[in-house]
C-alpha cells in the first residue's frame, strides 16, 4: 500500500494525513506493508513533503511580504533544493485579516533563493503557489541583485503598485551563480503574465485587490514586462504566484507542473513500483483538482503504471465518472461520516482512520 496524499488544508499537513491513513489500515489488516510518501504540488507544504521524503530542513530569517522578519524554511538533499516561495512570500506570513495587494512584495522568495544557492545547490526547484504578492517577481529580483528604478534613478516602492513607476531595470548584478544552475519553475497553474488570464485579473481578488487594483496591477504589470522581456508575458506559467513565474523565466528556468517535478524529487517512481495499490488525496477533490492538483498527478502516474488508485479527501464534488477518467477507482470523503464542515476539519485525523480501515475492508480482504 503507497499512501501518497496532499494536505487538507487547513486541517491536516500531508504528512499527518498519510499517517493516519496508514494507521487505520494497519488497524483493518495487521501486517499490511504500507509507504508514506506525503506529496505537494509546488505550492503550501512542498518543503514539508520533500522534508518528509528524506530531504534535510534549512530555516534562515528572510523578509516577509510585508517586510518584517519571519522564519523560513527550505529543503535540501545533495545538490538538489527545493524551495517554496510561500515560506517567505505567502499569504500565511500577512497578518490575520489584513491583504496588501499592491506593497507586498516576493524579496523575501530572493533571500530563500541565495540561501539555497549558498548550500552549492546545482539544482532548485522553485515551488510557487499561495503567494501574497502581485510584483512579478520583481521584489525577488532585487534580493538576487537586481536594480528597478524611476525616472528620477530611485529605486521604485515594493509590490506591484510600485511598478508603475518603473523607468529603468538594471540586471547586471545579479547573482552569477544563477548561470551556472538548472531552475525549475514547479506550478500547477500555467497563466500568462498580464491581460484578462494573468495574475493580476485571476488572482488579485484572492489577495485583496479591489476591481480599481486589479486595473493599477495589470498595467504595472505589463510596464514592467515591456520593460524586461515582454516576449515572456506570454509563456505558460508567467502569471503563477502574482508574476514570480515570469521573474523565474527571466532567470533561465524551466517551467513545469509542480506535481511532476515533486513526484520526481521525492522519489515517487521507486515508491510507485513497490505499491499494490495507491492511496492519495487532498482536502477538497473538486474541479480544481483535475487542473494539475496533487492527487490528479500521483493518479496519473499509477495509472501509466496500471496501479489502482483510491482517493480520501475531506469533501468530494465530483461524479464517479470524473474520477475514473482521472483514474481514481473511488473516493472516500470524510463528509460522508461526518456532515458538519467544522467538525470534520477538527476531527481529520480520526476520520481520517476510520474511512482507511472501510479502504482496507474493501480494496484489501
Amino acid at each position: 500500500m503507497l499512501v501518497a496524499p496532499d494536505k487538507f488544508k487547513g486541517s491536516l499537513t500531508a504528512a499527518e494525513v498519510a499517517a493516519h491513513v496508514a494507521a487505520g489500515l494497519r488497524r483493518a489488516v495487521p501486517g499490511v506493508a504500507v509507504e508514506t510518501l506525503p506529496v505537494a504540488d509546488g505550492g503550501d507544504g512542498t518543503v514539508d513533503a520533500a522534508v518528509a521524503a528524506g530531504f534535510e530542513r534549512r530555516e534562515v530569517t528572510v523578509a516577509g511580504p510585508l517586510g518584517h522578519p519571519v522564519t523560513a524554511a527550505f529543503a535540501v538533499r545533495g545538490d538538489t533544493a527545493v524551495v517554496e516561495m510561500a515560506e517567505a512570500s505567502g499569504l500565511r506570513r500577512l497578518p490575520a485579516g489584513t491583504f496588501a495587494p499592491l506593497t507586498a512584495s516576493t524579496h523575501g522568495s530572493g533571500e530563500l533563493l541565495r540561501a539555497a544557492l549558498d548550500t552549492g545547490a546545482r539544482t532548485v526547484v522553485l515551488g510557487v503557489g499561495g503567494s501574497a504578492t502581485t510584483d512579478g517577481g520583481a521584489g525577488m529580483l532585487t534580493a538576487l541583485g537586481a536594480r528597478f528604478l524611476d525616472e528620477r534613478g530611485e529605486p521604485v516602492g515594493p509590490g506591484g503598485g510600485g511598478l508603475a513607476d518603473l523607468a529603468e531595470a538594471d540586471l547586471t548584478g545579479l547573482d552569477p551563480r544563477l548561470a551556472s544552475v538548472e531552475l525549475i519553475l514547479a506550478s500547477d497553474v500555467d497563466n500568462p503574465l498580464t491581460g484578462p488570464h494573468g495574475a493580476a485579473a485571476v488572482y488579485g481578488p484572492q489577495k485583496g485587490a479591489s476591481p480599481a487594483e486589479v486595473t493599477l496591477l495589470d498595467d504595472a504589470l505589463t510596464r514592467f514586462a515591456a520593460v524586461l522581456a515582454p516576449g515572456l508575458a506570454d509563456r505558460p506559467g508567467a502569471g503563477a504566484a502574482g508574476g514570480v513565474g515570469y521573474a523565474a523565466l527571466l532567470l533561465g528556468a524551466r517551467f513545469r507542473a509542480g506535481i511532476e517535478v515533486m513526484l520526481e524529487v521525492l522519489g515517487f517512481a521507486g515508491a510507485l513500483a513497490r505499491a499494490g495499490l495507491v492511496i492519495t488525496g487532498e482536502g477538497a477533490l473538486d474541479e480544481q483538482t483535475l487542473h494539475g492538483k496533487a492527487p490528479a498527478g500521483v493518479a496519473a502516474a499509477a495509472r501509466a503504471a496500471g496501479k489502482e488508485v483510491v482517493a480520501v479527501c475531506g469533501r468530494l464534488t465530483l461524479p464517479p465518472e470524473t474520477l475514473h477518467r482521472a483514474g481514481i477507482t473511488a473516493a472516500y470523503p470524510l463528509t460522508a461520516l461526518e456532515p458538519d464542515p467544522a467538525t470534520c476539519m477538527a476531527q481529520a485525523g480520526p476520520l481520517l482512520e476510520h474511512v482507511a480501515s472501510r479502504i482496507a475492508e474493501r480494496h484489501l480482504t
